[in-house]
């Protein structure tokens, strides 16, 4: 068996990130994820023991900081070269963390379409910076579970089929000018009205299709994968999740562009009179899409709440969201 010329540690607290990190790296020949740690203390004791090529560092980790990490493992393993990757956008910080001797610093929302490249250049000994970072003095820092200015998970609650299709076309098409990625998990109903709509205003689907920006899925068989006895199960809607945002990814134009998801998985659930499954959902879809940095547009009809302001599911559904949009419900 050939053994990996390339090994590699990541160091991630939030399990997805750390997911997406492990899964990209897969992708370059010769390299080999040979551990994980979830916080700093036991980042610099498997650096001392595994003697990493690579080691992929977050900055906002328990027990000791990712930069102050950084400096233990120059003492222990100094050959091993490290890469930041943290949502921290500001430029004190990044500089702060190069001159612990690391070889890079990546932002993490912008870790789609720069994670491979910044790898390749700090095993080359060179210097990577993220482009979002370049020539900027200083800039607020920022969570490093929250890209406040690039993740949301908003709701909007709609009056009937009509301007679903009519809320969702807007969505999509002002995402795509953006260069993002967009995935459209919809009833088939929605799916089948929003083509002939986008095309009327100009949109290739067909083509947006094939370059990978827009990803249709049906909501009824994507719920079937993320739940069991209609529960949602949080290992599959990880992987599952997971594994969609990075293949969209590959679909994302520009340097600005990123994933973004419209869809009606949980009120799937609703509709089957699953009002706890729905809210469980939403808080997962939150947790995970939150380290991906994705921008989701949930959408429910108005109908599924004839009483919305004495109906605890409905209130617990828009807590579960950063904004809420239609004030036309029904009352």
């Amino acid at each position: 068996m050939a053994t990996s010329s390339i090994r590699a540690l990541v160091v991630d607290d939030f399990e997805p990130f750390r997911r997406f990190v492990c899964s990209t790296l897969e992708q370059i020949p010769d390299l080999l994820v040979i551990g994980e740690a979830l916080d700093g203390l036991e980042a610099v004791q498997k650096a001392q023991e595994l003697k990493p090529d690579l080691i992929v560092l977050d900055i906002g980790l328990p027990t000791v900081n990712g930069i102050e990490a950084a400096r233990r493992i120059r003492e222990v393993s100094p050959k091993s070269r490290i890469l930041f990757v943290s949502e921290n956008r500001s430029w004190d910080i990044a500089e702060e963390a190069l001159r612990t001797g690391a070889g890079g610093y990546v932002v993490k929302s912008d870790a789609a379409g720069e994670l491979l490249p910044a790898v390749d250049t700090v095993l080359k000994g060179k210097r990577f910076l993220s482009a979002s970072l370049t020539g900027r003095d200083s800039s607020a820092p920022m969570n490093d579970h929250g890209a406040a200015i690039t993740h949301s998970h908003e709701v909007a609650f709609y009056a009937d089929d009509s301007s679903v299709v009519d809320g969702y076309a807007r969505f999509i098409e002002s995402s795509l000018k953006g260069g993002n990625a967009v995935i459209v998990v919809v009833t088939e109903s929605h799916r089948a009205g929003l083509i002939p709509r986008l095309e009327a205003d100009g949109v290739n689907v067909a083509a947006a299709i094939e370059q990978g920006r827009y990803i249709p899925l049906d909501a009824a068989d994507t719920l079937s994968r993320l739940t069991v006895n209609d529960i949602p199960d949080p290992a599959r809607c990880t992987k599952v999740v997971g594994d969609l945002i990075m293949g969209a990814a590959k679909g994302v134009k520009g340097t600005n562009g990123r994933v973004v998801v419209c869809g009606e998985i949980a009120p799937a659930l609703l509709s089957k009179g699953n009002g706890e499954g729905a809210i469980k959902l939403e808080r997962l879809w939150d947790e995970i899409t939150r380290g991906y940095g994705v921008h989701t547009l949930c959408g429910y009809l108005s109908s599924a709440f004839p009483h919305h302001e004495a109906d605890p599911v409905f209130q617990r559904i828009c807590a579960e969201h950063s904004a809420v949009h239609g004030q036309e419900l029904g009352r």
